[in-house]
């Protein structure tokens, strides 16, 4: 056998070697989780113990004009959670927004975000799910107020993503703007009507109100006037790790919650998802 035949002989069998540091399901879905989705958000109680339920429901209520709902238990408690939910069944939950039973999930869950997520990490959420610690917490059932409008359906979600589509990196910034539903809140300028996330992506203007006051969520478009334009990528990443704007302010909730989240993301994601912050079209 030549050299060069050996050689290749062994690139092939170092490359059927799985990797030391390649990323196991529980691992992807565990960065899904508790990083790129910030599920805690709505899902985990705050304050002390929390961290031993998470995911076991949230305290926040979400009152709107069509629902009033808190974050659901997702561990995987038989009785309180969704222990006896199938692989398929949860599935369905995380990107159609309907339980087994074919009740509608309330809006405040952002399905039609993830209908874009791939088939591995959709695989890889439901593994993590499976391995969270089950915990007993009866979360309120929601009531709904009236049928909700629909909207305009935010254009990447209405493709599901290939494992070929996040090596581009630009496509990887939409892949990761989307599973962390930015739009929704940034695309929603009223509580009465729903987001158009095509007239309106970025604009923001939705309006949060809470013990600190009241906020509105920002333009990140790209206007240099109205929006964050003339921020540099530097003053960008410094306020989605840091919660601090060019001219030196603290952002408030809920922009301030998603910091901790951000802070975590690995470098090329961060950057991705400011390359894509970037082709957001200017509105005023």
């Amino acid at each position: 056998m030549s050299r060069s035949a050996v050689l290749s002989l062994v690139i092939v069998l170092l490359a059927a070697i799985p990797r030391a540091d390649a990323e196991t399901l529980l691992e992807r879905g565990d960065y899904l989780v508790n990083h790129l989705m910030s599920c805690s958000n709505c899902h985990s109680p705050r304050g002390p113990g929390a961290a031993s339920r998470a995911l076991s429901g949230g305290v926040q209520v979400f009152d709107e004009p069509w629902f009033r709902v808190k974050g659901a238990n997702i561990t995987p408690d038989r009785d309180t959670g969704i222990g006896t939910w199938s692989d398929d069944d949860i599935k369905r939950a995380i990107t159609l927004g309907v339980r087994p039973n074919g009740t509608p999930l309330a809006e405040a869950m952002p399905s039609a975000f993830f209908r874009i997520l791939t088939p591995r990490d959709l695989d890889a959420l439901v593994a993590y799910l499976r391995s969270v610690p089950a915990v007993r917490n009866e979360v309120t059932a929601p009531v709904y107020k009236a049928a909700v409008p629909p909207s305009p359906a935010y254009p990447p979600a209405v493709k599901r993503f290939s494992d070929a589509d996040l090596g581009d990196p630009a496509k990887r910034g939409l892949y990761l703007s989307t599973v962390a539903h930015c739009m929704a809140c940034h695309a929603r300028t009223s509580e009465e009507v729903p987001a158009d996330y095509i007239k309106t992506l970025g604009k923001g203007g939705r309006a949060f109100k809470g013990p600190w006051g009241e906020t509105r969520s920002a333009n990140i478009t790209s206007s240099r006037t109205a929006g964050i334009g003339a921020w540099s990528d530097a003053e960008l990443r410094r306020a989605l790790t840091e919660g601090v704007t060019p001219d030196g302010r603290k952002l408030r909730p809920p922009m301030s919650d998603h910091v901790a989240y951000y802070r975590t993301w690995n470098a090329g994601d961060l950057d991705a998802l400011v390359a894509w912050v970037r082709t957001i079209p200017p509105l005023e």
